[in-house]
């Protein structure tokens, strides 16, 4: 969970918004734009609900019980809100995401109070959704809140202001939704079919966020590696092309992408890892389970010999390349046997970081029907095995750095005083002693210790010179 807050410029009607964010890198990316739509109203990003004259809470249905959590923060933010109505206020109360997506009608029944309900898609539409709510407010008792989940035929992406850049390293989104159908996802359902950017729009938002102080812009998709979108040449441009473009831009030093299928793995995309100094030798990519019966029971349309071969391929490609991933324990009918499976593939890959997480059952999604059902004692000690295994790996990892001279962009200040952290290429978090002044640039660090979830060191003796 996140919470946005960004600088905004002064206004005679200035407004506090204060946004929650639940999820992905993607709805970190929403919220942010979802203040960019809002600042010309005159809002404000602030850090905490009490008090706000507006409030968004932007949902993720990944989450288990994502539904009744978010019901459960509404609750809360009730009371703040009646609060802010004593005393002569009012608070516009938001519900964005996926879970507003697939629950809205719900959402309005059970939370009447609730004055806005809005897909991922149509937060370009905020400002007339806001205009309509305080229209509603100002009209009899007994009103029903807006609700707008409507997959609109114009892309969002061509009505929203540019973005603004708050750091040295900024989300891009590049593409949004999915045709893949997993049985366990939510997201064809609540973003969508897959849509592209064009290429020459991506390229000029990148070129801004750099002349803004951007160095490191992580790519954004729920496919991001079926990226399709039209080129400045009139050709379907791929991932590799546009990631290549965007390496030519000036002061733009690091790339990114998140997340990928194996499925979308080209030629293409490697020979961009190949050559591309700036995209970073880090690949997200999911494998989900390692048992044949159990990838295809979720449809995701690859073997394990397929992903071992994705991943083989990208370390010709990029020898030093790191991989992080993500896995399921107990879905639906996997069996002991399947379950070693997954961890014999996660043997062989190797990861230097990932992410696992318990089955639990989305409402409407195929999987939620199948007979089959691990129990949760089991789910629980499949998942224990697995991440004790992950984190070896991730340690095993992070030691091998150390020694080594690692190039670190920093990104804010740490716990302790004098204290930056920043990213390694492998984007592993990196403590170290620096000046403030060091921020937004990318250092030099030598690597002296590692722990499972982080890497700390030192500015070389020329860098501290230089400082």
């Amino acid at each position: 969970m996140t919470e946005h807050a960004g600088r905004q410029p002064e206004t005679a009607l200035s407004q506090k918004l204060f946004i929650r964010t639940y999820g992905c890198q993607m709805n970190l990316y929403d919220s942010a734009r979802m203040a960019d739509v809002l600042a010309p109203l005159g809002f404000e990003p602030v850090t905490s609900p009490e008090g706000a004259d507006m409030v968004i809470i932007n949902t993720c249905h990944i989450r288990e019980k994502a539904a009744e959590k978010t019901f459960s923060e509404l609750g809360r933010l009730r009371r703040l809100k009646e609060a802010k109505a004593a005393a002569g206020g009012r608070m516009v109360l938001a519900v964005a995401g996926c879970v507003a997506q697939a629950e809205g009608e719900e959402i309005l029944r059970r939370a009447p109070y609730v004055d806005i309900v809005l897909g991922p898609q149509t937060y370009h539409r905020l400002p007339e959704m806001l205009a309509r709510a305080k229209r509603a407010g100002d009209a009899a008792a007994g009103r029903s809140g807006v609700l707008d989940t409507e997959f609109p035929v114009e892309p969002k992406f061509d009505h929203l202001p540019a973005a603004r850049a708050e750091g040295p390293a900024a989300f891009l989104t590049v593409q949004e939704g999915c045709d893949k159908f997993c049985t366990f996802c939510v997201v064809p359902y609540t973003r969508g079919a897959e849509y592209s950017r064009p290429a020459a729009e991506i390229v000029a938002e990148a070129r801004r966020l750099a002349g803004r102080g951007v160095v490191e812009i992580m790519l954004l998709g729920q496919n991001v590696n079926a990226y399709h979108g039209e080129g400045p040449d009139g050709r379907s441009w791929g991932l590799g092309r546009l990631c290549l473009a965007l390496a030519e831009i000036e002061g733009l030093a690091r790339l990114r992408y998140t997340t990928s299928h194996p499925r979308d793995m080209d030629d293409e995309l490697l020979r961009a890892h190949r050559d591309c100094d700036q995209l970073m030798p880090y690949l997200h990519l999911p494998a989900q389970a390692g048992s044949e019966r159990v990838l295809a029971a979720m449809n995701r349309r690859y073997t394990r010999g397929d992903y071992l071969a994705a991943v083989e391929r990208l370390r010709r490609a990029r020898p030093d390349i790191a991989l992080s991933g993500d896995f399921i324990v107990g879905f639906p009918g996997e069996s002991e046997t399947d379950f070693e499976a997954t961890l014999d593939l996660v043997r062989e890959a190797r990861y230097a970081q990932a992410y696992s997480f318990k089955y639990s059952p989305r409402p409407g999604t195929p999987a939620a029907l199948l007979p089959g059902q691990v129990a949760e004692a089991v789910k629980a000690e499949r998942l224990q095995r697995l991440q004790a295994l992950l984190a070896q790996q991730q340690l095993a990892f992070n030691r091998a750095q150390v020694g080594r001279r690692l190039a670190v962009l920093l990104e804010r200040a740490g716990r302790h005083p004098g204290q930056l952290v920043g990213r390694s290429p492998y984007m592993q978090a990196v403590h170290l002693a620096a000046p403030v002044t060091r921020l937004g640039q990318l250092v030099t660090v030598e690597i002296e210790a590692a722990a499972v979830n982080s890497l700390s060191g030192r500015l070389p003796r020329d860098e501290r010179a230089a400082a």
